[in-house]
């Protein structure tokens, strides 16, 4: 019984230690609709990183330069069960 208890435990600390690091999703970004690198769920409040679309330099957290071609990450916008929460702003983009 207590192995079973030490590995539910130690299963836990592994699982809760998954969560994506948002401060490093910047740069070059491009949506797909299969095999992405993330699923984001697009919010207006409560998000995990506010985000700026930029048209040049996406050299800071939060600033995503959309691409067709040799992207960063590849994103897929859904609307439950994302990795992480975003939000788009004109200003002040980066972690909540």
């Amino acid at each position: 019984m207590k192995q079973i208890l030490s590995f539910l435990m130690v299963l836990t600390m592994v699982l809760a230690d998954t969560k994506v690091d948002v401060s490093k999703i910047y740069g070059r970004i491009q949506y797909v609709t299969s095999f992405p690198d993330y699923k984001v769920e697009v919010v207006t409040a409560f998000e995990d990183l506010r985000v700026k679309e930029v048209s040049a330099f996406p050299d800071k957290v939060g600033k995503w330069q959309i691409v067709d071609s040799f992207p960063d990450y590849k994103i897929q916008k859904v609307t439950a069960f994302g990795d992480f929460k975003i939000k788009y702003v004109d200003a002040f983009p980066g972690v909540n």
